[in-house]
């Protein structure tokens, strides 16, 4: 009796323990994008508008159409400020005035309603500004001046390279735009309008190696001397060289390092990555080149030292992970069926050892 009481204890504390690691959110809801601000976690969702989560409190706060605080559900992307909180959606962009606790709608003119559809914001504290990436156009808040200010980054008339997907703050320095066709690097200390303010790499002059016949960035992260950059893939019977996808890590030299699945990706879409410490987070999708649809292929650990790729296997874990964000303790995973919080730092060291 003694010993089954024992394996009894062991069992429940091994349970308990597995509880702690992995915390689960917003269960069956499609989540975007994840950001903070303080103490703050905000989450954008497709069809459910906006969450904020307060890690003091440890309290859920939902704007939607139906709590009858946000006029509209669908949202793409979100950025917070110690005031503001901004979020994209395809009918413009949605601003919160937290002391206010109301959010107003802006709309943009330049571009027709297809330039309302927001698909990426970044908040740059060294300017105190919010930079929107617009399917058409570029355009960056002043919240100084109360200004916003428009920008058209078309490379040879080509007008993926203004339909931003993705945008990075790389210090008080340098700004990067992802796009549909390549990717721009910003000099701050020049104006954006003027030529020489940016640098912009496609697959030319065997920048991304020359690989594939465009390029469409998903993701940027970056470290002290390189950049990752993801690519969405997207191949078809006809073009099987469209965009081939990986995951690239850029010097600044020239120098393009390509993780794809024959160095162990779980597929050859990126979705999002992130950094914590020594290793790389990204998680990975694969396009049915007949289907024409995404299939979720989980997360991927990438060891930023050696270059070894360990795929996290774990049932609990959603294969589509839209956002990944971490907040210098928990891993907060968006995946199409709600919010994962993991121990990361915890179950970092399970995860290693499994790939052993």
């Amino acid at each position: 009796m003694k010993k089954i009481l024992i394996l009894l204890y062991i069992l429940i504390y091994l349970n308990i323990n597995a509880q702690e690691e992995l915390d689960f959110f917003l269960n069956g809801i499609s989540i975007t994008d994840i950001t903070s601000y303080g103490n703050e976690i905000w989450v954008a969702t497709g069809g459910n508008g906006i969450f904020k989560y307060n890690k003091t409190t440890q309290s859920w706060v939902q704007y939607s159409t139906s709590k009858g605080n946000l006029q509209h559900d669908f949202f793409y992307c979100v950025a917070a400020s110690k005031d503001l909180v901004w979020a994209g959606s395809t009918d413009g962009l949605f601003i919160l005035d937290k002391k206010k606790d109301n959010w107003i709608k802006r709309k943009f003119g330049l571009g027709g309603q297809l330039s309302n559809w927001i698909r990426s914001l970044a908040y740059d504290k060294y300017e105190n500004a919010v930079w929107i990436g617009r399917f058409k156009y570029l355009t960056k808040y002043s919240l100084k001046s109360k200004k916003y200010t428009d920008y058209d980054l078309t490379v040879k008339g080509d007008e993926k390279t203004n339909t931003i997907k993705c945008i990075q703050v790389d210090g008080d320095s340098t700004v990067w735009f992802g796009t549909e066709a390549g990717l721009h690097k910003y000099d701050k200390s020049k104006n954006l309008n003027r030529n020489g303010s940016i640098t912009f790499y496609d697959n030319r002059f065997n920048y991304f190696n020359g690989e594939g016949e465009q390029v469409s960035i998903s993701a940027l992260l970056f470290e002290r001397n390189f950049v990752w950059i993801g690519l969405d893939e997207f191949i078809t019977p006809e073009r099987p060289e469209f965009n081939l996808g990986g995951l690239y890590k850029y010097n600044k030299k020239n120098d393009w390092n390509r993780f794809d699945d024959s160095k162990g990706l779980t597929g050859n879409g990126i979705l999002d990555i992130e950094r914590t410490g020594n290793f790389l987070l990204a998680s990975t999708y694969q396009f049915g080149k007949n289907t024409k649809e995404m299939y979720g292929r989980g997360l991927v650990l990438i060891n930023r030292i050696n270059g070894k790729v360990i795929p996290v296997t774990d049932e609990r874990i959603s294969k589509t992970i839209n956002s990944i964000f971490f907040d210098g303790t928990f891993l907060w995973l968006g995946t199409d069926k709600g919010i994962i919080r993991i121990n990361f730092f915890n179950k970092l060291a399970q995860w290693i050892k499994g790939d052993k």
